[in-house]
């Protein structure tokens, strides 16, 4: 695949004067429910050619992000256990609990370890059958899949010194809350790649159909983002409102079936709950009744105490895109990538972090978004 062509100045240029041209009637907002959206679209500075009509806002596509306290807390308690080897992906070593975040009990002396794949935990258990190896699993559909064949080569292996702290969400339902949130003002849904190519286009479908709300699937480079922003945009001008697809090279409407598979073996919905949202009915996934063995909190008996939340941060409404992250008090301020208050600055997919590092908005504190 020649990627350079989706970096092309020139095709850009077209698609941003193609998007200019195309005016719905009214002023609209289109959310990119995608953290790796929300790093490309500030990085390539594509706020700054958007038409004033037209406001990208960030949703909560970060997983990171919307990992609720009471979730942090719970892999904290863990990881207080005796006996325990705590593994974690890199960036939920930062993200602050209530009280502490897995870096802080790391550095208390807690065993707590990076890994780059839930297989190199199980690896670990493998290799020191006295400890026992607990993976904090939290992502989107795009991780499940590995954390489910995980899980399953634990079993058939019969690996018993392994288990896995499931806080894996699935994306169609914060959708389906977005949409019923009176406060949240979204006309048109950038719908996240690398989900998409394991779930397929007809798990959205419910977006056009019933709340005759638009949705392209996107790509990760500036012309395949500006190319899903003028097929939203040409949609609300026609009044159509479809599920499309603007990343043909890494989504196709069936999804991955052999992927998906895995998950249904491996997981079950449950309800999550999503900083800023709160609980979203069977938008989560728990292991299932045949992996029951490695669960860890069937495992192991922790007590977590009431959640607490920074006074001040507004991750949650960022989440939500009720507000802009330099919007919020502690934006640039007390919140920073090397002091980070809230997960929405820790995450590098987070839209609080995006801003600070590829805007203006992180050296003044507050800006025209534009």
């Amino acid at each position: 695949m020649d990627l350079p062509a989706f970096r092309d100045p020139k095709v850009a240029r077209r698609l941003i004067d193609a998007i200019h041209s195309t005016f719905p009637g009214h002023p609209i907002k289109i959310m990119e429910v995608c953290g790796t959206h929300t790093v490309s679209i500030a990085k390539s500075g594509l706020r700054t050619v958007m038409p004033e009509w037209v406001t990208l806002l960030s949703g909560p596509g970060c997983p990171v992000c919307v990992t609720a306290n009471r979730d942090i807390d719970t892999a904290i308690a863990l990881g207080r256990l005796d006996g325990i080897t705590l593994t974690t992906f890199g960036d939920m070593m930062k993200v602050p609990g209530s009280s502490s975040s897995l870096s802080a009990e790391k550095a208390d002396g807690r065993d707590i370890r990076i890994v780059y794949s839930p297989l190199d935990a199980l690896d670990l258990a493998q290799k020191d059958p006295s400890r026992e190896v607990v993976f904090i699993a939290v992502g989107f559909e795009t991780t499940a899949p590995l954390i489910a064949a995980a899980l399953i080569r634990a079993h058939d292996s019969g690996i018993s010194n392994f288990s896995v702290f499931c806080a894996h969400k699935t994306v169609p339902g914060a959708l389906d809350a977005l949409v019923n949130d009176p406060d949240v003002e979204v006309d048109a849904f950038m719908l996240p790649g690398h989900v998409s190519t394991i779930i397929g286009l007809s798990p959205y479908q419910f977006l056009a159909d019933t709340y005759r709300t638009s949705g392209v699937i996107a790509g990760f480079e500036p012309v395949d983002i500006l190319q899903a922003i003028w097929m939203l945009v040409s949609q609300l001008e026609q009044g159509r409102a479809e599920i499309e697809i603007a990343y043909r090279r890494g989504a196709n409407a069936d999804g991955n079936e052999h992927a998906r598979k895995l998950m249904e073996r491996a997981f079950e919905p449950a309800d999550a709950e999503w900083r800023g949202i709160g609980v979203i009915p069977g938008s989560g996934l728990n292991i299932s009744q045949e992996f029951s063995a490695l669960d860890a909190t069937k495992r192991f008996t922790v007590s977590v105490p009431r959640p607490r939340e920074v006074k001040g941060c507004q991750c949650g409404d960022v989440l939500r895109g009720i507000v802009l992250p330099f919007e919020c008090r502690l934006f640039s301020k007390a919140c920073t990538p090397e002091h980070p208050v809230g997960p929405c600055m820790v995450s590098s997919e987070g839209s609080c972090a995006a801003y600070y590092r590829y805007t203006d908005l992180g050296k003044t504190g507050g800006a025209d978004a534009r």
